[in-house]
């Protein structure tokens, strides 16, 4: 039997007892229900950029997080990973992938809501755009004034959403 992926990576993500990464991409993916593909290319969130490695059967990226990690925000980072690479999830159309994050973000609490919109004004503008109106779909009421104000207004995104499911799509210019 291989060894836990977190015994092989614990190293890459935490030091001294305190949290210095977490796990994105693929496997995330498939823990949140965003695909069904496993590989063995694992991602891992870092504040410093570091070269690609070899451990084992996996072969280990790093992605630049410009936020501080913490434990308690690790879910959210995921979240906002998964809208930053939301055209390359494998094995899954832009419509099953956009319901399953408005399930996942649903069930967020409000200071959760509150730090997810905070944290993602350092993540892509497409980021920002998707996460903005998937809460305004959620919450007609919520206050995403930041995340539209951080936007170009003249940048689209075409993702391929219904506008049955992403209702306000117009407004963030998703396309």
């Amino acid at each position: 039997m291989l060894p836990d992926v977190l015994e092989i990576i614990k190293d890459l993500i935490e030091k001294d007892g305190k949290q210095i990464g977490y796990i994105t991409g693929y496997p995330v993916f498939k823990d949140l229900k965003l695909s069904t593909q496993s590989c063995g290319v694992l991602q891992i969130g870092t504040t410093k950029v570091k070269k690609a490695i070899k451990r084992g059967n996996y072969q280990i990226y790093f992605i630049k997080q410009k936020n501080t990690i913490t434990k308690d925000n690790i879910l959210l980072f995921q979240l906002l990973d998964s809208l930053r690479l939301f055209k390359t999830i494998p094995d899954a159309n832009s419509n099953q992938l956009c319901k399953q994050l408005l399930r996942l973000l649903k069930i967020l609490d409000n200071k959760q809501k509150s730090e997810i919109k905070s944290l993602a004004i350092n993540y892509t503008p497409q980021t920002i755009a998707l996460l903005g109106a998937m809460l305004e779909t959620l919450n007609p009421q919520e206050d995403t004034t930041t995340l539209l104000n951080a936007l170009n207004p003249q940048t689209t995104y075409k993702l391929g959403i219904s506008d049955k499911i992403l209702l306000n799509q117009k407004k963030w210019n998703i396309r």
